[in-house]
């Protein structure tokens, strides 16, 4: 299995939207309300996309053609130097098979990570420990989730 990543193209935007939406449903449902991940996908729809490219990299991780992920890296409250990573997702039946690790170093590779002083990730409970075994750290020792039901992770690159 050959995971190859592009950047997002509007043509890909019902596919992406469909992808997030079943991601949410079937992996994200163990550690949300139905209510919560319904309001989740209406608010994640394909307008969201279109815009979230014109402001991120946002990168599509395809095999054979086929979408089978997602994720951007974009500035931070327009504060240099600090960026923050966005709509990260892998289709489910891929989940653990090492999709996620290859999403998070693509966005690790791009200018904006290498630029970056810091990098937060606000990061779902189902993540959670994906993310701090990619070395991402909960801001201000963050034990518990926020009011929208997220983690804040954060990670202060070294560049060489």
């Amino acid at each position: 299995m050959e995971v190859k990543s592009r950047l997002f193209k509007d043509t890909d935007v019902s596919k992406v939207t469909q992808l997030i939406s079943r991601t949410l449903m079937t992996t994200n449902i163990h550690d949300y309300s139905k209510e919560y991940l319904e309001h989740e996908i209406n608010r994640l729809n394909e307008a969201f996309f279109i815009q979230k490219a014109q402001q991120t990299h946002f990168y599509v991780f395809t095999i054979d053609q086929t979408i089978v992920g997602t994720g951007a890296i974009g500035k931070y409250w327009n504060i240099p130097q600090e960026f923050s990573l966005f709509t990260i997702f892998v289709e489910p039946n891929l989940q653990g098979q090492g999709v996620g690790k290859f999403i998070i170093q693509t966005l690790e590779n791009d200018p904006y990570f290498k630029a970056a002083t810091r990098v937060e990730i606000p990061a779902s409970i189902t993540a959670l420990g994906f993310y701090k075994k990619m070395g991402y750290q909960p801001k201000n020792g963050q034990m518990k989730p926020d009011s929208e039901e997220l983690f804040r992770l954060e990670k202060y690159p070294s560049h060489n």
